[in-house]
């Protein structure tokens, strides 16, 4: 990819700082933290074996090892000292949680889809106490409408384009029965409101834009990238989890470049729609 070029920020109070993305500023505020590889190596290391578990399809062993991550972490926001490092590992912390959440829900319905208003309804509630730790503006966090009639059509066909590759690679996947407007309406706002808003704000309004104020937006970028590839092992294909890396660096670049959460949620929402709806269906 290309180098990043930076955005014009209208609430930066400098001529210097208009120049730069919201993440550089950040950044530039931050002291220089040593061996901070190391700080972020080790629990990152932890989850890819976590979900490499899951991907050789060894479920219990990787649930305990989510589960070590998960107190790992949280052990570790109370002695390190540092504070960039303990809002990292906060943000960290929201991945062992979606793993654990997401393979222990019991099954309320027959119908897997309904299953995820309960896995995404809870998480909503450790996303926003982090989102308020990490002490973002709403401009880092993505929180605006701007643009959004143009980000809608932008978002379906992105999702189109997106979800029929992913379903060229991962093969047929479900999670309704016809292509009745009640099912496609129950499918578009799990999808968006639920998954896609839920782990946009995970991946993108968090862990991205911490990731890029403690080691920079294209480092930023691609870590989060990997991560949410590999978040993806339970399909048991490692061409979708390539397939999802090369979409978080496509989503995360957008997210970088507009800065919107509507957009990016969208986008993620329709690639799930298509893809685990219309397209199935209609091939």
């Amino acid at each position: 990819m290309g180098t990043f070029e930076s955005l014009n920020i209208e609430t930066m109070e400098t001529p210097e700082d208009v120049k730069l993305h919201p993440s550089e500023n950040l950044r530039r505020e931050m002291p220089e933290i040593k061996n901070k590889w190391l700080y972020l190596a080790i629990p990152v290391i932890a989850i890819a074996f976590a979900e490499l578990m899951i991907y050789s399809g060894n479920i219990i062993q990787a649930m305990g090892i989510h589960a070590l991550i998960l107190l790992g972490l949280s052990f570790s926001t109370m002695f390190v000292k540092n504070e960039e490092i303990q809002k990292t590992y906060q943000a960290l912390i929201l991945l062992p949680i979606l793993r654990l959440v997401d393979l222990s829900m019991p099954v309320f319905y027959d119908v897997k889809l309904y299953n995820l208003i309960f896995i995404y309804g809870l998480l909503v509630i450790p996303v926003s106490i982090a989102a308020t730790n990490q002490e973002f503006t709403r401009t880092q966090l993505g929180i605006t409408f701007r643009k959004i009639w143009i980000y809608i059509p932008l978002s379906i066909v992105l999702g189109l384009l997106l979800g029929t590759g992913e379903y060229l690679i991962a093969g047929k996947h479900l999670l309704i029965g016809d292509l009745s407007v009640f099912s496609l309406l129950m499918l578009s706002i799990i999808m968006i409101f639920f998954v896609g808003l839920v782990e946009e704000t995970i991946y993108r309004s968090i862990l991205q834009n911490r990731l890029e104020t403690a080691f920079g937006n294209r480092k930023g970028l691609i870590i989060t990238s990997i991560l949410f590839g590999l978040m993806h092992s339970g399909y048991g294909n490692i061409n979708e989890i390539v397939y999802t890396f090369l979409i978080g660096i496509f989503i995360g670049y957008l997210f970088y470049r507009t800065r919107s959460l509507p957009l990016v949620a969208l986008t993620h929402g329709f690639i799930n729609v298509f893809f685990f709806g219309i397209i199935p269906l209609l091939f």
